[in-house]
């Protein structure tokens, strides 16, 4: 089901927006995404069970020590992630293709697993994601490649439709052995990149709604909840850049219930369905007061 018009255009008034009020601003939104990455790299690979905490992701990437109970793999899970992340900020200029997803695979899992990083499943080697068994090796190339081009030559559909349907095939297809959902949500800001959008995060909290997507996908082919996902992350980041562009004061959404005399539930609940210009940060609600 396509994205509504009604958000669609909310989109777009962003977007101009955000382009309008960035133009000599290069050097304050690197800041902020240097800033967001240890968040993003959290939930990400929070939703893959990892065991590590905010503050634990952020003294790892800052190079401070951690608990000896951290696993030396999480550590690589996060530094490597962190790596990705950064690495396609300015490499989203070429048509993502078979090779890109490798070479970020490879900057992934390198260190972890070598025997897997960078490659494809290949012959006997099956994955299972809950009770859904992945296609077979033998099928993985072609599937991939057919969502490439579908998503590549498709000039009708809205672009947050096309991301989220390749995202839902991409991890329909489950291509790797380890690593097909950090992976597959790097795509999705490489491929927002390349239109000029800023990147987003798929949040750990969301994840109930954010895998309820891929049995719809898997089940009925439906769409609608991914799109659903990635138009109000869209949004809350373009809510974010807007705000620090702007140089507005940033406050507590609770703060900003008060000073306009109403329930914080009724504001909080606002900021999740993006009504107002309401924004994460360390997964607490802001807003620009």
């Amino acid at each position: 089901m396509p994205t509504p018009l009604h958000l669609q255009k909310r989109i777009e008034i962003l977007k101009k927006e955000y382009d309008r009020l960035k133009l000599g601003k290069q050097s304050l939104l690197k800041i902020i995404d240097e800033v967001e990455i240890p968040e993003s790299v959290y939930n990400s690979n929070a939703i893959e069970n990892s065991t590590l905490t905010l503050k634990e992701t952020e003294k790892i990437l800052l190079e401070m020590e951690v608990s000896k109970n951290v696993s030396l793999r999480e550590v690589f899970e996060a530094k490597n992630l962190a790596r990705v992340m950064e690495y396609i900020r300015g490499k989203s200029s070429e048509e993502l293709s078979k090779e890109i997803i490798l070479l970020l695979h490879q900057m992934l899992i390198g260190n972890i697993d070598d025997s897997v990083a960078g490659r494809l499943r290949k012959k006997g080697e099956y994955v299972r994601v809950g009770t859904f068994i992945a296609p077979a090796p033998e099928h993985i190339e072609r599937m991939l490649e057919e969502a490439l081009i579908e998503h590549s030559s498709d000039q009708i559909a809205y672009f947050v439709d096309k991301i989220s349907k390749f995202h839902l095939q991409f991890e329909t297809i489950h291509p790797f052995n380890d690593g097909n959902g950090r992976i597959g949500r790097v795509i999705i800001n490489y491929q927002l990149y390349r239109l000029g959008f800023p990147g987003v995060i798929i949040r750990d909290k969301e994840k109930a709604v954010y895998y309820r997507s891929f049995v719809e996908y898997r089940d009925d082919r439906k769409t609608k909840t991914m799109e659903e996902v990635i138009t109000l992350a869209l949004m809350e980041s373009l809510h974010k850049r807007i705000a620090y562009l702007k140089g507005n004061k940033i406050i507590e959404a609770t703060e900003f219930a008060a000073k306009q005399n109403k329930p914080a539930p009724v504001i909080l609940n606002a900021a999740k369905r993006q009504t107002i210009p309401a924004f994460r940060e360390k997964g607490v609600w802001k807003i620009g007061g």
